[in-house]
């Protein structure tokens, strides 16, 4: 069986009702991400080696530390035996910018703040997002029925997270898949940045509890709704709150909980109108 991008099969023993058998099982590939700007380390983060312009870029972007693409120079990869250069160049007068902040940081899987010295930094204030669209709950729960079969390498590995962007315009536009929940959501900013999609038409699903570093994410994409199969924490509703976001949680398939920003959420029917 062929193996999706990001996963190899190893052996294994396992014990079922005491008895061992011998096989194999698909688990997600990890390694190091090191983010370089300008030929200057910036970032290393433990990441799925797959879809690595995306992360470049959703990272520089939700980092604040361009704008948009026009701000990229080049980009290239370069392969080490224990991890992979994501190599940036960033014009002016983003170049020099970072060259003012450049810091190290250091993020292991499923830690955003990791390595971050200054307490203003982590819990900096997002961008207020737009109004944005409204969604019925048949809406939401389509989009929640779209993410599972679309999650190919988790189907393998049941080991990894998803962030999806989705409208009704499009239905599932776009979906990211990594080790790290923080750097799925990376990569589809960066995805929805490389296509030229919108984010204020749709909402961001996530596979994950919802942190503060999603929120600010997802404020950086500027999609107004996240929808999130597991809880998110005080910080995130309040940070949600503050940027103007709907935060919905506990996703599944008989119901949602919103926490924030209710009136895009409608009851009835709504017409989209382009």
């Amino acid at each position: 069986m062929t193996m999706p991008a990001g996963a190899q099969r190893i052996r294994r023993l396992s014990f079922r009702d005491g008895v061992a058998a011998e096989g194999s099982r698909a688990v997600p590939e990890e390694t190091a991400l090191a983010v370089v700007y300008d030929g200057g380390s910036y970032a290393v983060m433990m990441g799925s080696p797959t879809h690595l312009e995306d992360f470049a870029v959703g990272f520089s972007l939700t980092e604040g530390l361009i704008g948009g693409l026009d701000d990229i120079e080049d980009f290239e990869t370069l392969e080490h035996e224990n991890g992979i250069e994501l190599r940036l160049w960033l014009k002016e007068p983003r170049s020099k910018a970072l060259a003012a902040r450049r810091r190290m940081i250091a993020g292991p899987t499923g830690c955003g703040l990791c390595g971050i010295d200054s307490l203003t930094e982590a819990l900096r204030t997002p961008p207020r997002v737009g109004a944005g669209s409204r969604f019925t709950p048949a809406e939401i729960e389509a989009a929640l029925a779209a993410l599972a079969p679309a999650q190919v390498l988790n189907h393998e590995t049941r080991a990894v997270h998803a962030a999806a962007f989705w409208s009704p315009d499009t239905g599932l536009a776009a979906l990211r898949e990594d080790v790290g929940r923080h750097n799925a959501l990376d990569k589809l900013a960066g995805a929805l940045a490389r296509a030229g999609i919108e984010a204020t038409r749709g909402l961001v699903l996530l596979t994950s509890r919802v942190s503060v570093e999603m929120v600010q994410k997802t404020a950086t994409i500027g999609a107004p709704v996240i929808v999130a199969v597991s809880a998110p924490t005080a910080l995130a509703v309040r940070t949600a709150e503050a940027a103007g976001i709907t935060l919905i949680g506990v996703a599944r398939g008989d119901g949602f909980e919103v926490f924030t920003h209710p009136d895009r959420i409608a009851p009835e029917p709504i017409s989209h109108v382009a």
